[in-house]
């Protein structure tokens, strides 16, 4: 019990001295700091392995209670964001929504073959590393499944990177004329005795789903898990009362769960991760360049044919994070509310839906690898 303790707490100075690396790319205003500054401080410790960074962590990095923590914060925060706007963008926007989704996906399983096609990555890798499903979501859920995780989080980063640079600079620029702003959902930020018991319910409710969500076998339930819990709390409640669920939302709430993912996906990072890494990451990258030009055409033809201003189709479709696609559209003007809710339903269905998916396609690839190895003795 001692010694459990006592690695827990050099775990925990581990992610402290980590999240320094966090907090220079967040000031350095890279909205994907935390996360990013995080890992690469973690990965480079754990790929120069000092003799004091060997006392931090295991030969297999941090201890796993902590990538599930991490997890979990991450799966309540997003579970968070859903709220009745997303069941009233659904009502009024619901096929050009679910026909973008669906392109969404398709597009990224495309460019996962292709990069499983011309690259000397897995099945797996490509797929988590491809898939526009938020940064953090992916390497959290990459983490459980064997995948190479050093390309993911590269593959990830270099994706919501040039989604960022790029979209709210042409749409700046685009600028058209938009339609009057709706209220955004409100945000509960004050801290009193209905918020916080509010908070504490979504947590318990997200502990238990990722409970249930591991015994049925779901992939990285601690995630996954208490993303559907806490995102089906909000909408239960809000469907049985008529008023959102009081809810405190500290933002050090997702900040925590950056951190500490990154430094635990960072801590298991080896050199053999990077074999052939420029090749992976060129392929990577042009599949991203397609992915976003793809997304960007059809969120034009969607706004065209449903009358949605071009700049919040653009917002909402766009592959990066929700985020920064939410302050754009506050800035310019946009449906904010469309776009925060295009945007969750995205992550929500991407996360739920495909790694299950994932998990059959590598199962039948094995399978078959050895029937054909089998045949061939």
């Amino acid at each position: 019990m001692r010694s459990s303790l006592a690695l827990s707490g050099r775990n925990l100075v581990f992610i402290m001295i980590c999240s320094a690396g966090g907090l220079m790319l967040t000031l350095a205003g890279l909205s994907i700091g935390w996360m990013i500054g995080t890992l690469i401080m973690a990965g480079a410790l754990s790929l120069l392995n000092p003799r004091w960074i060997r006392r931090l962590c295991t030969e297999k990095g941090m201890e796993s209670y902590w990538l599930k923590a991490g997890q979990l914060l991450l799966g309540v925060q997003i579970g968070m964001q859903v709220n009745g706007s997303i069941l009233d963008a659904l009502r009024h926007g619901w096929l050009p929504i679910i026909i973008m989704i669906l392109t969404s996906i398709a597009l990224s399983l495309a460019s996962g073959f292709t990069l499983f096609h011309f690259s000397k990555t897995d099945l797996s890798t490509s797929l988590y590393g491809t898939t526009p499903g938020g940064l953090s979501s992916m390497v959290g859920i990459a983490a459980d499944s064997g995948a190479n995780m050093a390309v993911v989080s590269i593959i990830q980063t270099m994706r919501v990177i040039l989604v960022e640079s790029t979209v709210p600079v042409l749409v700046s620029i685009w600028n058209a004329p938009v339609q009057a702003k709706p209220a955004a959902a409100e945000v509960v930020k004050t801290l009193n005795p209905a918020t916080a018991a509010g908070l504490f319910l979504l947590i318990i409710i997200a502990v238990i789903s990722a409970w249930l969500g591991k015994k049925i076998k779901m992939p990285a339930p601690w995630l996954l898990g208490s993303m559907i819990g806490a995102g089906a709390a909000q909408i239960v409640f809000g469907v049985a009362t008529a008023n959102a669920l009081p809810v405190w939302q500290p933002h050090l709430l997702v900040i925590v769960a950056q951190i500490t993912i990154g430094a635990c996906v960072g801590a298991r990072l080896k050199r053999s991760m990077f074999l052939d890494v420029a090749r992976i990451a060129f392929v990577g990258l042009m599949g991203s360049i397609g992915l976003t030009a793809a997304m960007f055409l059809c969120a034009l033809l969607v706004s065209g044919l449903t009358g949605i201003d071009p700049v919040t189709s653009i917002l909402a479709f766009a592959p990066g994070g929700i985020d920064v696609m939410a302050v754009t559209s506050e800035a310019l003007h946009a449906n904010s509310t469309f776009v925060v809710a295009v945007q969750v339903l995205r992550v929500l269905a991407i996360c739920t839906l495909l790694p299950p998916f994932f998990n059959l396609l590598n199962r039948h690839r094995a399978q078959t690898e050895l029937s054909s190895k089998a045949s061939s003795e």
